[in-house]
C-alpha cells in the first residue's frame, strides 16, 4: 500500500513499505515538522493569484513553515491562495512594496479571508480551517494577541511603569486623544492620581521630586479653569484646617484674598504695595432689622446696616462684635402712635454728650451713623424726621 501525506506534506509510510529508506524519510519528516513548528520563509509575490503549494515528502514548501513573509513589489491588488487540505495557523508579515492590498484565502469557496490593506506592512496571526470544503475560512486571530501595532482591549491587566513617547496619549474608543503625555529634559516632579475610599475622589497631587512644588492647571489660550457641574453650586475649599489663599503670578507682585480657617475667621483683602481694593460696581451691606424689645440687642458684625421699629420706650444695648474703624448705621422708626423715646447705652458717644431727641411723629424715622474707636461708638451723623413709609 502506497504512502499517504498530511496536508502539510509529512509522509505517512505504510507498514512494510519503503524498506531501507525509513531513516532518510523519517529525518525528512522531522525536518518538515520542525519547519511547521517554527520555520521561517520569504515568499516573493510576482503575479496574482499566487498559489502556495505543499511539496509532499520534501522540505522547503512555503506552507510548511510557521512564519511567512510576503516580499516583492506589486502593481495591483494581490490574492494569495492555499490548498483546501491545509488546516493550521501562520504568522504572516506583509513586506511588499506598492500601494495595493494583499488578500490571503483558500483556493476555492466563499469563506472568510484575511486582507492587508494598501500600505499595511503589519504582522498578522491567522488560522486556516477548511470546514466542509465548501466555505473554507481563514480567520485573523491577531486581535486575540497584544502586538506592537494591535488594537487590543485589556481587561483586569496591571500595567507597571508603561512608557509614553513625547506626545503619546491614552485615547477613547474612537481613537480620539483623552490624556496626552508631554516630555521634558531632566524630569523631576511627577503628578500622582490616587483613588479615595470614601468622601472625596482623587487627589491629584505633585508627588516626590522637589518639596513645595506648584501643581499647574493651564487652560488653552484665554480659556478658563472651571469647577463644579451645571446642576449645582461649585465650592473651592482647602484640604484640612488651613487657610485658603487666592493670589496671582505665584505670589510675585501680588495681593491676595485670604479666607482664614478658624471659628469666627476673617476674610482678608490684602493689596500689593499702593494697590487698592476696587469695586467697579456697588458694594453694600444688605439692610437687616433688629428685634424690638425693652433692651434692643445689636450684633454689629451680623447686622452693620439695620433698622428697628419702636412700639414703646426702649434702650439700645451695647453693640457686640465691633471692630476698630467699623461704620454702622441704625434707622429708628416710630410706630403709628409715635412719641416713643430711646435711651442709648453709655458706649454711644454724641457731640456735647447729648443724644438727639427722637422725632415723635408716628411713622417717621431718624437715621444714626456711628464709627467704632477705642471701645466707643462715635456718632458720625444723624438725619431726623425722615419719611420712610
Amino acid at each position: 500500500m502506497a504512502s499517504n501525506y498530511t496536508g502539510l506534506g509529512v509522509q505517512l509510510m505504510t507498514t512494510g513499505e519503503k524498506a531501507g529508506t525509513w531513516g532518510t524519510l523519517t529525518n525528512t519528516n522531522w525536518n518538515i515538522i520542525e519547519q511547521i513548528a517554527g520555520g521561517y520563509t520569504a515568499q516573493a509575490l510576482t503575479s496574482t493569484p499566487t498559489t502556495l503549494a505543499v511539496s509532499d515528502g520534501s522540505t522547503g514548501a512555503v506552507l510548511a513553515h510557521r512564519v511567512i513573509e510576503f516580499t516583492g513589489t506589486i502593481g495591483e491588488n494581490f490574492v494569495v491562495t492555499i490548498p483546501l487540505d491545509v488546516q493550521t495557523f501562520y504568522i504572516i508579515k506583509n513586506s511588499v512594496s506598492g500601494s495595493y492590498s494583499v488578500q490571503f484565502k483558500y483556493v476555492t469557496g466563499s469563506g472568510s479571508s484575511v486582507t492587508w490593506a494598501s500600505g499595511d506592512t503589519g504582522t498578522k496571526i491567522v488560522y486556516a480551517t477548511a470546514n466542509d470544503g465548501t466555505n473554507p475560512d481563514i480567520v485573523d486571530a491577531t486581535s486575540a494577541f497584544v502586538t506592537a501595532t494591535s488594537t487590543t482591549t485589556l481587561s483586569n491587566k496591571t500595567l507597571t511603569a508603561p512608557k509614553f513617547a513625547d506626545g503619546g496619549f491614552i485615547a477613547d474608543t474612537t481613537g480620539a486623544e483623552t490624556l496626552v503625555f508631554g516630555e521634558v529634559s531632566s524630569a523631576l516632579n511627577e503628578v500622582k492620581i490616587t483613588n479615595a475610599a470614601t468622601g472625596t475622589a482623587g487627589p491629584i497631587i505633585a508627588s516626590q521630586g522637589q518639596t513645595d512644588v506648584n501643581l499647574q492647571l493651564r487652560p488653552a489660550g484665554t480659556g478658563k479653569i472651571t469647577v463644579g457641574t451645571s446642576a449645582a453650586n461649585a465650592t473651592i475649599s482647602s484640604n484640612g484646617a488651613h487657610d485658603l489663599v487666592l493670589e496671582t503670578n505665584e505670589g510675585t507682585n501680588s495681593g491676595n484674598i485670604t479666607i482664614t480657617d478658624a471659628a469666627n475667621g476673617d476674610i482678608d483683602f490684602t493689596c500689593n504695595g499702593t494697590g487698592n481694593v476696587v469695586f467697579n460696581d456697588a458694594a453694600y451691606n444688605p439692610e437687616t432689622t433688629l428685634t424690638d424689645a425693652a433692651t434692643i440687642t445689636w450684633d454689629v458684625q451680623a447686622k452693620p446696616i439695620t433698622a428697628v421699629t419702636l412700639t414703646a420706650n426702649r434702650i439700645v444695648g451695647a453693640p457686640t462684635n465691633g471692630q476698630a474703624g467699623q461704620f454702622i448705621s441704625l434707622l429708628v422708626i416710630q410706630d403709628a402712635g409715635g412719641t416713643n423715646t430711646l435711651t442709648w447705652n453709655a458706649v454711644f458717644e454724641f457731640p456735647s454728650e447729648t443724644a438727639p431727641t427722637l422725632t415723635a411723629t408716628g411713622d417717621l424715622a431718624d437715621l444714626f451713623v456711628f464709627r467704632y474707636h477705642n471701645s466707643k461708638w462715635l456718632q458720625v451723623g444723624s438725619t431726623l424726621a425722615l419719611t420712610v413709609a
